[in-house]
């Protein structure tokens, strides 16, 4: 069982700039795992609008992977990753909520919604975090790359929100 220190915990960082490399790896982790837990969501979810929804942001989660090369590149380093507890978590609640619901339920893709929304709010932080951090330490093209896909992340947030409440919730509500 994880402790909370254990899904915030971070490598020794004496500066900024090492925690900002550390929380890196920690996001590049993240991101490739939602490369294989997102079709296993698509493919839970019963209405063709969740799937669609879910499969159109596993296509901006692979820029993702590739913005993050692109920004270890940008500071002279090799990609690298560190597991990620929290994603971990959030990644495991997903399951559970898919396993622990009626397969072909609206009431399963109300919370496909927002196991996806919680993962969307964790990665929300993280990348205006790192982009913060980015600006402060001049690393310019980290933070052009960090800004691009914090838009994204928060795009993925509004449509899920503007899916549950155009008809998953209220149909979730009467099954």
């Amino acid at each position: 069982m994880s402790t909370i220190r254990d899904l915030f915990r971070t490598e020794k960082a004496d500066n900024l700039h090492e925690l900002f490399v550390d929380q890196l790896k920690d996001i590049y982790w993240a991101e490739n795992e939602l490369l294989t837990a997102l079709p296993k969501m698509a493919d839970a979810a019963t209405t063709d609008e969740v799937k669609q929804l879910i499969r159109d942001h596993l296509d901006e989660t692979e820029g993702h992977v590739t913005r993050l090369e692109k920004v270890f590149a940008s500071i002279g380093l090799e990609p690298k990753e560190r597991k990620c507890e929290a994603m971990a978590g959030l990644i495991d609640e997903a399951t559970d909520i898919v396993s622990d619901s009626e397969t072909d339920s609206i009431t399963r893709d109300a919370g496909v919604i927002a196991a996806c929304q919680k993962v969307e709010h964790y990665e929300i932080a993280t990348y205006g975090t790192l982009r913060s951090w980015a600006a402060l330490m001049a690393h310019q093209e980290a933070v052009r790359l960090l800004s691009a896909t914090l838009e994204e992340e928060e795009s993925a947030d509004r449509k899920l929100t503007a899916l549950a409440e155009s008809f998953v919730n209220a149909a979730a509500l009467t099954e």
